[in-house]
């Protein structure tokens, strides 16, 4: 990836959404030609040189110091998702940065393994900064299960990856009912891992994949966003189940740089609690293995007039 345009972009693009009146400048009424602060507005605040700034904004990050960065995050409000980011673009153009970082590990630990299996009864999984999956126990391939169908167009021998299927795949959109949210979530993660990992080659080829392939991909990485997704609430629409509201939490593995796990849980006694339920059940069932097995979509769903599960097969064009 190139750092210097990164950069460039990223501080255009903040400095654009900040009003002189958020800065606490005066106003003088009349036309700007910039929405947001001028060049010459952020060096004044942030003490600078506008020539300093200037070629700053431009990709040159040569010798800038903590203190310059700092009053940069004060004057544009970055936040500390942005913070982190603009750290990143600046000391990520030194080489002694980047050969600090060290690449993810394809595959997960035998012990990340075990960890995940022994959670029978929440879906967990590992992704890495790609947003690729390498490992997932039971439940979780069974609530993604899209994700994981190896009969998917162009799936076949890769490692599952979020991006992917959110932007390449149209069952996606029935997946997510929050569908807008779910795809801004995920290019502001890439961008992120951007900032981190600038010479990561299967990265790059990934942000060219989806750019060329997506439009509305190549809308949200034009707006430089960048968010941390570490707690929260995501909504699913699942084929089998229905509807489930689940909360995640995403913790570091420690000794595995690069790598995240994720949990869900429902909230107990509610009705995505009962559908996690019995996704545990289709999980091992002889519907679910045929699924795996030969990529038909199943379309067993929990009766909820008491009468029992009702199930059909179709083709996954059904």
């Amino acid at each position: 990836m190139n750092s210097r345009k990164d950069l460039r972009e990223f501080l255009a693009t903040r400095r654009a959404r900040i009003t002189p009146q958020q800065a606490g400048l005066p106003t003088y009424g009349g036309h700007r030609r910039v929405p947001g602060l001028r060049r010459e507005e952020v060096a004044l605040l942030a003490g600078v040189s506008v020539e300093y700034y200037t070629r700053l904004e431009r990709g040159n990050a040569n010798g800038v110091s903590d203190g310059v960065l700092e009053a940069l995050v004060r004057v544009l409000q970055l936040d500390d998702a942005e913070r982190a980011h603009l750290y990143d673009l600046t000391r990520g153009m030194t080489t002694a940065a980047r050969t600090r970082r060290r690449p993810a590990r394809p595959g997960v630990r035998p012990g990340v393994q075990q960890l995940l299996d022994a959670m029978a009864d929440v879906p967990a999984l590992v992704q890495n900064g790609r947003l690729d999956v390498p490992a997932a126990n039971p439940l979780a391939r069974a609530l993604y299960a899209d994700l994981f169908d190896d009969a998917a167009p162009g799936s076949a021998g890769r490692t599952p990856n979020h991006a992917r299927y959110a932007f390449l795949d149209p069952r996606a959109t029935d997946f997510y009912p929050d569908w807008n949210r779910v795809a801004a979530d995920i290019v502001s993660q890439l961008r992120a891992e951007v900032g981190r990992s600038p010479d990561d080659r299967e990265l790059t080829e990934l942000i060219g994949e989806l750019t060329t392939r997506s439009q509305p991909f190549s809308t949200l990485w034009a707006t430089h966003n960048v968010r941390w997704h570490t707690t929260g609430t995501k909504r699913f629409h699942h084929r089998v189940v229905g509807d489930l509201s689940l909360s995640y939490e995403g913790l570091a593995l420690a000794a595995d740089p690069g790598q995240t796990l994720i949990t869900f849980t429902a909230e107990p006694g509610s009705p995505s609690q009962q559908a996690l339920t019995f996704l545990a059940s289709w999980a091992t069932s002889p519907a679910q293995r045929s699924l795996t097995r030969t990529g038909r979509r199943a379309t067993t769903r929990p009766d909820r007039s008491g009468e029992g599960p009702q199930r059909s097969v179709g083709s996954a064009s059904d």
